[in-house]
């Protein structure tokens, strides 16, 4: 059963080290996704932080992250999933949110490709830093080059955090819609939760296995229409349920 989008690491997914890639390989992924209808999206390395500590950190994110997108560009890819930041120690909420709008800045002024940054809704308990659609829609805003920055909403992120508890998808679209959070989303990762909503632990599940999120309560999040022209990614264990069974039950009750 073939996928119609996947994710890819651009490099070492543990490192923020800079990689020299071949162009031509590069090149042929963009044309076997083209003559194939596949949609590819990147994601950046696990250190990657939008909010670093010191300043060798952030040169180096600004660099790694300039990298990735040059690697997604040249692969046709939509653009760089990026974890939202982290409020660091020591600093006020405000002052964590100003790093992360200067270190986009200085990545987005660098940036002339089409492949963009796309900000992902962390997990969380409710009330941790990027959890809200207001603040994903907030960060772009105020970011010198919002027109470079999109998002990619996770659904057991959403859940964990409680933004989306499983019977509220009505008033999270709803909010979506007020804010234009939907206009600029440009990926979802489809993922169920091994544990309950509000809890804030990040730990994916199957879409069909033994997670909290109910199948019915998905089906009223593909219902909503805009939703349809978005590509879905699964972040699941295919130790639990492999892939291709788990894309083949998708198919089967949505199509």
């Amino acid at each position: 059963m073939q996928a119609a989008a996947f994710q890819y690491f651009p490099k070492n997914p543990r490192s923020l080290s800079i990689k020299e890639f071949d162009k031509e390989d590069a090149a042929r992924c963009k044309v076997f996704c083209e003559e194939t209808g596949v949609v590819s999206v990147s994601h950046t390395p696990y250190p990657t932080s939008i909010t670093p500590h010191d300043a060798e950190l952030r040169s180096q994110v600004v660099r790694s992250l300039l990298n990735d997108l040059e690697i997604a560009e040249a692969c046709g890819s939509i653009g760089v999933v990026v974890h939202f930041g982290k409020h660091l120690p020591k600093t006020t909420l405000l002052e964590s949110y100003q790093l992360m709008i200067e270190v986009l800045n200085e990545v987005l002024g660098e940036w002339e490709g089409e492949a963009k940054v796309l900000l992902e809704n962390s997990a969380g308990v409710p009330g941790a830093i990027g959890t809200t659609l207001e603040e994903l829609v907030q960060i772009r805003k105020l970011c010198n080059e919002p027109e470079k920055v999109g998002f990619c909403f996770d659904t057991c992120h959403a859940f964990s955090c409680g933004i989306w508890n499983g019977d509220n998808w009505t008033e999270v679209a709803e909010k979506a819609v007020e804010l234009g959070y939907f206009e600029e989303l440009k990926v979802i990762h489809f993922n169920n939760s091994k544990y309950p909503s509000g809890e804030g632990k990040d730990r994916h599940a199957p879409i069909f296995g033994p997670g909290h999120i109910k199948v019915t309560q998905f089906d009223q999040m593909l219902e909503t229409p805009t939703l349809k022209r978005i590509p879905f990614i699964l972040e699941t264990p295919k130790e639990e349920i492999p892939h291709e069974k788990e894309i083949s039950l998708l198919r089967g009750r949505w199509g």
